[in-house]
């Protein structure tokens, strides 16, 4: 029950897009077309689930060895860079037209706070494995579902009239501010 509890706050009750607006700029800018958001919210997906269970490795030896407070921030940074550095090139190499369609967002994922966040809230819930492994593809598909959702009515959005003051990231992000109330009915559900 506690895993299930995990899962469901990371994906709905507290989705990390909605609750912290982490990760806005892909949100922004991939969901202008559903296959983009859904590459990127795959790509993630992959990012965060590595680089979450190499980090919680990492950690435990950093920890053994004393040297976690000052090296565990370098050492995340490096682990989903390379993570992502890997994914560009299966990317490109395996798939070019999702490598294009996710353009300058790909490389983005290295900076996007949402994969550093999940390996720090990791260190801070001191999760075991199995629960990391739970809360890292949680918030990871959590992420994917909201951008998927929002690129559906972002497309709908564009195809309606509206004062021109409102078109584009404006009208974004006032739904964005209105998915975010509706997924406040989510936080603090326990099983």
């Amino acid at each position: 029950m506690e895993l299930l509890s995990i899962a469901f706050a990371a994906m709905l009750g507290s989705n990390i897009i909605l609750s912290r607006f982490l990760g806005i700029c892909p949100f922004l800018g991939v969901t202008k077309k559903t296959s983009s958001a859904v590459g990127m919210g795959l790509a993630l997906i992959a990012v965060v689930l590595l680089s979450s269970i190499i980090g919680y490795a990492l950690n435990l030896l950093l920890v053994a060895l004393d040297m976690a407070s000052y090296l565990r921030l370098v050492v995340f940074i490096l682990v989903i860079a390379s993570f992502v550095q890997l994914l560009e090139f299966v990317l490109k190499r395996f798939f070019p037209s999702l490598y294009k369609a996710l353009g300058v967002y790909l490389p983005l994922i290295t900076t996007n706070c949402v994969v550093l966040q999940v390996c720090l809230d990791l260190v801070a819930r001191d999760y075991n494995l199995l629960q990391t492994i739970v809360y890292a593809l949680s918030t990871s598909v959590g992420y994917m579902f909201i951008i998927v959702t929002f690129s559906f009515i972002r497309t709908r959005l564009d195809n309606q009239q509206m004062p021109s003051s409102f078109k584009g990231n404006a009208i974004a992000i006032i739904t964005a501010g209105l998915m975010a109330m509706a997924f406040i009915a989510f936080t603090g559900f326990k099983f």
